[in-house]
Formats: C-alpha cells, structure tokens, sequence
C-alpha cells in the first residue's frame, strides 16, 4: 500500500534466517538514490565478502539482466524510502532499463554519484566473490560489460 510518499512492497524472498531481498515500488516520479557507496556495501571490493549469504545475491541478480525495471536498492535505506545503491549505479547499472529512464527524465545525476574507494566492476564479480557460482543459472542473464 502507498500513501503518495511510502513505496509498495511488491515481494519478499527469504535469502537466509537472519536476512531477505525486498522487492519495493518507488512512487511515481520518485527516484532516490545515493550519492556515494555505504560502509557496508556489497559493491565496495574492499569490504570482507560474506555479509550477506549467496541467495540474497541470486535473487537480486535479476537487476543486472538486460533491460531490467528493478534497480538494485541500498541495503541502508529500508523499505519505506528506498534507494538507488551507489555501487550499483557505478558497476552494474549500465543495462538496467529502469536507471536508463531515470537518467534520460533528469531524475539521477550521474555526476553526483562518486566512490573513494574500489567497487566490483560488475555484478557477476561481487555475486562469485560472496559465494554465488560462476556458472549458477540466476547469474545467466547478467551483463559483464
């Protein structure tokens, strides 16, 4: 349910006991996102792997595919004003149709969204390293380049 400013939960997946992927609906003309990538990013190359267990990356690997509508969230962000990760939108947003529109209606500035430090440079690359198979079929669909 939305009231205008809340996002729409549209579906939870269980990736272990202790943690789930969120899948959320902005409201309309909102795309929130941040700047710079967390502390705990997924996306950061120099944070230890593991924090999050491999299913969570299974099942947001379909924000990779090509033409994808979802965008991969903030961890950070929660469910009730979600938004866009920054290390996604540096390393894994390049095909993804939904940030495409963003970018062409003005709503994400890509000149605003930096990173100090290393980031995977693609999702397969962070999905292996936190303990997806290379050749796992969730990852088929993902773009490397």
């Amino acid at each position: 349910m939305t009231n205008g400013t809340a996002s729409t939960i549209l579906r939870i997946r269980p990736a272990d006991e202790n943690h789930r992927v969120v899948t959320v609906e902005s409201p309309k003309g909102h795309a929130a996102y941040r700047k710079e990538p967390c502390p705990h990013c997924p996306w950061r190359t120099d944070q230890p792997t593991g924090r999050f267990p491999a299913d969570a990356f299974r099942h947001s690997a379909e924000t990779a595919h090509d033409m994808s509508t979802h965008r991969f969230g903030c961890h950070m962000s929660g469910t009730d004003h979600p938004e866009t990760c920054a290390g996604f939108l540096l390393s894994g947003a390049q095909h993804n149709l939904a940030v495409r529109l963003d970018l062409m209606k003005g709503q994400i500035d890509m000149d605003e969204v930096t990173s100090a430090v290393p980031l995977y440079e693609s999702y397969r690359e962070m999905a292996v390293a936190n303990g997806v198979p290379a050749g796992d079929s969730a990852l088929a669909l993902c773009r490397d380049t």
